[in-house]
């Protein structure tokens, strides 16, 4: 056996989701850390000795989560690149090969320290970059952040946050409302840098402003901002109606209704969605208490509250059981949730010619599902297995 073949790894006689359709019985053959082939069963794609038999078994593309505070009992907002590694590894086994790592509100000097660290972790490949939730929030709609350390978005300390990240600050979250808002989505417009409407108390007029000014996201859509009524549509209408802008939701049962996620769908469609987890340390954990930033976190029954308050302090969510729901209680397409999980999110990140699809030449992150229930099986990330790979027998000569 030579070492090519030994950095080989087939997969036939799964279900395999492509950008063209679903396909069954297809063969993926894995060279390294890309797809090297992609052969769907009536185009000769008949398994071969040796490949591991997947029969039963659906392949998605690996999920990107364009934000996410910690995982696994850890959090991005430590400042410890151990703990980030530990938070991107539990997500990791969800699922999540592409992670950008959210911070929380703290003193602006303690955050640009967190994203030094974070960044030596995107410039090694673990992470896909930084995004900066808070301080320049509204504070009607701090939700779990703390008021006291809330700052308006002065260009200047904006800058401050995305230099610190050494060219990996991928988004910033802002309200536009607040002074130098609209000025700090102009400047992060100019610098590449993803400038996101969240937190924020705007009003419909304004939020088109941002919109034309460059802001290209909404902060998990419908959580911390005014709600839509019939003479002031706020915020979410105009993120919403706007083709330009990409809208975040967190499907994890507790943060919207099936009925309000359905609604952005048909509104927005797949291609405008992208499924996210908001998680904090306690994803993938059980119930107990956990730091978030400066703040003080209690999980029961799965539900993050923040202890003084009770306001939703993110999410216990990982994207493996985003992908279930969406398909099982939304009856979303697999289409449909591959796009939101995966290509949406990847394209907005400019990332769309290594990850987000199952193609020819793309980097081999994928995930394995049962095709019955759509529980996680397995998980390979740049070509190799990060969780499962021993599953699967390998088909043998006639």
């Amino acid at each position: 056996m030579t070492s090519a073949d030994r950095d080989r790894t087939a997969l036939s006689g799964a279900r395999l989701v492509l950008p063209g359709g679903v396909v069954d019985g297809g063969r993926l053959a894995v060279q390294g850390e890309r797809i090297a082939a992609l052969s769907p069963a009536a185009s000769g794609g008949e398994a071969e000795p040796g490949d591991l038999d997947l029969t039963g078994h659906t392949v998605v593309p690996g999920f990107v989560d364009l934000h996410v505070h910690g995982g696994g009992g850890a959090s991005y907002a430590s400042g410890i690149a151990e703990e980030a590694l530990h938070a991107a590894r539990t997500h990791l086994a969800h699922g999540t090969t592409t992670t950008v790592a959210s911070t929380v509100t703290g003193e602006i000097d303690e955050v640009a320290r967190q994203a030094a660290v974070l960044s030596e972790l995107a410039e090694d490949g673990t992470l896909a970059g930084v995004h900066f939730e808070g301080p320049f929030i509204s504070h009607n709609r701090c939700g779990a952040h703390r008021p006291d350390l809330l700052r308006n978005p002065d260009p200047a300390l904006v800058r401050k946050l995305v230099d610190a990240a050494r060219g990996h600050a991928r988004m910033v979250t802002l309200a536009p409302e607040l002074p130098g808002g609209l000025d700090s989505v102009r400047m992060l417009a100019d610098l590449g840098v993803i400038a996101a409407v969240g937190h924020t108390d705007s009003d419909y007029a304004t939020t088109l402003e941002a919109i034309d000014a460059g802001a290209t996201v909404a902060t998990h859509l419908f959580n911390a901002m005014p709600g839509i009524a019939h003479r002031a549509p706020g915020p979410i209408v105009a993120l919403l109606e706007d083709e330009r802008v990409t809208v975040e939701l967190i499907n994890d049962g507790v943060h919207l209704h099936p009925s309000v996620l359905d609604l952005a769908y048909g509104t927005a469609g797949a291609n405008r969605v992208a499924l996210i987890t908001d998680a904090m340390g306690a994803a993938g954990m059980g119930d107990g208490l956990y730091p978030l930033g400066p703040l003080q976190v209690r999980v029961e029954n799965g539900v993050a509250r923040l202890v003084e308050g009770g306001a939703i302090a993110g999410s216990t969510l990982t994207l493996d059981v985003a992908f279930k729901r969406s398909v099982t209680v939304n009856g979303l397409s697999l289409a449909q949730t591959v796009e939101s999980l995966s290509a949406t999110p990847a394209r907005l990140l400019g990332l769309a010619d290594s990850v987000g699809s199952l193609e020819t030449g793309k980097l081999a992150d994928l995930v394995v599902l049962d095709s019955d229930t759509y529980d996680l099986v397995a998980v390979m990330r740049r070509g190799r297995w990060a969780v499962g790979g021993d599953r699967f027998p390998t088909v043998r000569s006639a």
